[in-house]
């Protein structure tokens, strides 16, 4: 294929791998480059001492069989029919004050045990129940998007949606912190804003609790780089190439298209279609005029009160490999400061299910303590030897409030890596160190951009700030979608029957997401 049908990707993480795949399987020639040496952007991990740390991969969405998204994640070679998962019983567990509660897999297990737990919330607590159970309607669109919908789309996807209006209109503009305020319990006032921040709109936490409880958000065994490693072979045995330790340093604009890039060594990237998948922020205020911003991004970044980006300072561990808390559990501590915010609640998590994560009778444990925007500029204002001693006193402290929890464990803890928000910038190009998107609160209108760049014909951007609350389903969806748009808006395949359009692709697919026509949901003649 020639140049004349060449799609150049800003960023190999999930988004630019995902628009990759699809490219090539709609016949385009791909081509990615990417910062770093190694694929996947967020989605990745390391290794310190022969454990591996995961930086990702809580639970994934979409892992259930049957749904959109698993296809997609199936297509882009993230998972197949004979992946196995571990197999998740449980969201995560809260304590305090001796006791503690936990939200299962099983959800009337969780309503017997929150009924023990607060009788005088009964009320409350069925109608949580209940709420779960209708958020399993809540499925991420992923054939194609909603731009391309029809109307036969629309009334398809509004009958999925069921009982899940009910939850929107009921919690769909208060926050976790006010929801958890209807329940007389302490401790489940604390549960309801423990694993996301607070000032999330209160479905947030319902919506993935229901992932967890319909088996659409379990864990792929392998890790989260494995994944990513997945994905980039995919995208190379579709005839994709993919360059490492290749960092965009400007991108040229003449007229109304881009016309090349400029990577870091000075060298020169030409292509027809341009997607950036790299942190918006460094798009348009780094590659390209900021003035090509669109207004719901601007909008965002000017109100960080609405639109707030979330991180986390992070330590781990190894701790012998019996031990076993619960998967992810919630304690009090003493109060910490974590950068510029005060904190009184941590988790644990241990890694033990699954032998990646295991050596030598040991296992990984991990923590994160959650960062905002004001810590972020915390960390950013110290120099380096000011940067390092406040990591390591913050490590210290950590360590002595997990041993005050779990006694058993003084002594035993090995400490392994620690990382904070300007790792995220560092490594990722993170706006604020942010591993998601802007959080979504009560404040602001969720943020959904197609990603198309006014003023520019040739370069649309995707990834996960496109879409509110962003995450690994977001960024794959946008990659596919914009090279659905693409097809749809280019005209590449105009004058061609479809037999060249098949022979033109990297190679027939069996399966239902084979080249342009499934892309785009209709031919293109």
């Amino acid at each position: 294929m020639n140049n004349q049908n060449k799609v150049v990707i800003i960023g190999g993480g999930i988004s630019g791998l995902s628009a990759g795949i699809y490219a090539r399987l709609a016949g385009f020639d791909a081509e990615i480059y990417e910062k770093n040496s190694i694929p996947g952007g967020e989605c990745i991990g390391w290794n310190r001492e022969g454990y591996h740390i995961d930086n990702c991969i809580h639970w994934l969405t979409g892992t259930k069989k049957g749904t959109e998204l698993y296809d997609v994640w199936k297509t882009v070679g993230a998972i197949a029919d004979d992946t196995e998962f571990v197999g998740l019983d449980s969201f995560f567990t809260s304590c305090h004050n001796g006791k503690s509660i936990t939200l299962w897999a099983d959800l009337e297990r969780t309503r017997r045990e929150m009924l023990e737990l607060s009788p005088e919330d009964a009320d409350e607590i069925n109608k949580f129940i209940d709420y779960v159970e209708y958020s399993k309607q809540c499925l991420i669109p992923a054939k194609k998007p909603m731009d391309m919908f029809g109307i036969g789309d629309y009334i398809a996807y509004g009958k999925s949606m069921g009982d899940f209006v009910k939850v929107m209109k009921e919690l769909g503009s208060i926050s976790l912190e006010d929801y958890s305020k209807r329940f007389k319990s302490e401790l489940i006032r604390k549960m309801f804003c423990d694993y996301l921040p607070k000032q999330y709109t209160a479905y947030s936490l319902l919506v993935s609790y229901a992932s967890i409880a319909d088996g659409n958000g379990d864990i792929p065994m392998g890790a989260s780089l494995q994944m990513s490693l997945r994905m980039e072979k995919r995208f190379k045995d579709l005839g994709g190439k993919i360059f490492y330790n290749k960092s965009v340093e400007s991108v040229n604009v003449k007229g109304r298209k881009v016309s090349s890039m400029i990577l870091s060594d000075g060298s020169r990237v030409s292509g027809d279609y341009f997607i950036a998948t790299l942190d918006a922020s460094i798009l348009f205020n780094r590659l390209i005029d900021k003035k090509y911003m669109p207004k719901a991004l601007k909008k965002a970044y000017e109100a960080p009160e609405a639109y707030p980006a979330v991180s986390g300072f992070q330590v781990a561990y190894t701790v012998d490999a019996n031990f076993n808390p619960g998967e992810t559990v919630f304690i009090d501590i003493a109060p910490i400061k974590a950068g510029a915010t005060t904190i009184d609640r941590m988790y644990v998590k241990v890694y033990g299910y699954d032998p990646l994560f295991v050596k030598d009778g040991r296992q990984v444990m991990q923590t994160n303590l959650v960062q905002s925007d004001a810590d972020y500029e915390y960390w950013k204002s110290l120099s380096a030897e000011e940067y390092k001693k406040a990591k390591e006193a913050l490590v210290a402290a950590v360590t002595e409030r997990i041993e005050a929890a779990f006694p058993e464990i003084v002594g035993e803890l090995h400490f392994l890596d620690a990382w904070t928000p300007l790792t995220y910038e560092r490594y990722c190009n993170a706006y604020h160190g942010s591993y998601m998107s802007f959080v979504t609160t009560t404040k602001g209108k969720p943020v959904r951009i197609k990603g198309d760049i006014k003023g520019i014909k040739n370069m649309c951007f995707a990834g996960q700030w496109n879409s509110a609350p962003g995450g690994l389903p977001i960024a794959v969806t946008n990659g596919k979608f914009a090279v659905q748009r693409l097809c749809r808006n280019k005209g590449y395949f105009e004058g061609k029957n479809n037999d060249e359009r098949r022979t033109e692709g990297s190679q027939k697919e069996s399966h239902t997401y084979d080249g342009v026509d499934a892309l785009c949901g209709k031919r293109v003649s």
